[in-house]
């Protein structure tokens, strides 16, 4: 009956979302190298033959579960910059980002060698970018230096280098601080630095 998933498909949605929440709990607990694809697939209570119907490789899978992150994220910030200042606006993604990263702490890797290759061109297939989240960010930074709450002379993919750095200085701190509230104080910092600069008279 048309409009009804058939047991097949739902067999294989099942399966995949499996995959997924397993591979989601490994990397958690064991982290992402440690983890394996029969580690996986044995968490899944699925044969390691019937992981490949549905991924390529461990980063295929480490990029999808990232994807529904930034959906979340996304979805978090939809509708921020209707008029909102600019700088709330950075502030709740950056801050959406982190929470979301804390809690899933398997992503931050990937957020890590996403700093690493900013300067780079974005490949939504490259395994090493976390897809989509620089685009975000540049997109509020252009926000804000066209309403003139950010200085202009400073490129927004220069500041995005930036906010992927407080992630990663935040991870390795030893600062006595949870990492939100460390992410948190960078972040009040650098949008400090970006207010435009007064003309001297």
């Amino acid at each position: 009956m048309a409009g009804k998933i058939g047991r097949r498909e739902q067999k294989k949605m099942k399966s995949r979302e499996a995959i997924l929440s397993a591979a989601a709990k490994l990397f958690e607990e064991k982290g992402y190298s440690d983890t394996s694809i029969v580690d996986i697939t044995a968490m899944a209570d699925l044969g390691t033959g019937t992981f490949y119907n549905y991924f390529k490789s461990k980063d295929e899978v480490l990029l999808s579960l990232l994807e529904l992150l930034f959906e979340k994220i996304r979805t978090a910030s939809s509708g921020l910059h209707r008029g909102m200042p600019a700088r709330e606006v950075l502030e709740s993604l950056t801050m959406c980002s982190a929470r979301l990263v804390n809690d899933n702490r398997y992503v931050l890797p990937l957020f890590l060698k996403a700093s690493e290759k900013s300067g780079e061109p974005i490949d939504r297939n490259a395994k090493n970018q976390a897809p989509g989240f620089r685009e975000m960010f540049n997109a509020v930074l252009r926000y804000g230096q066209e309403r003139g709450e950010f200085r202009k002379d400073i490129p927004a993919d220069i500041v995005s280098e930036m906010i992927h750095a407080v992630f990663q200085t935040a991870s390795f701190s030893h600062v006595d601080i949870s990492f939100t509230e460390n992410v948190k104080l960078k972040l009040e910092l650098l949008l400090d630095g970006l207010k435009p600069q007064q003309k001297r008279e």
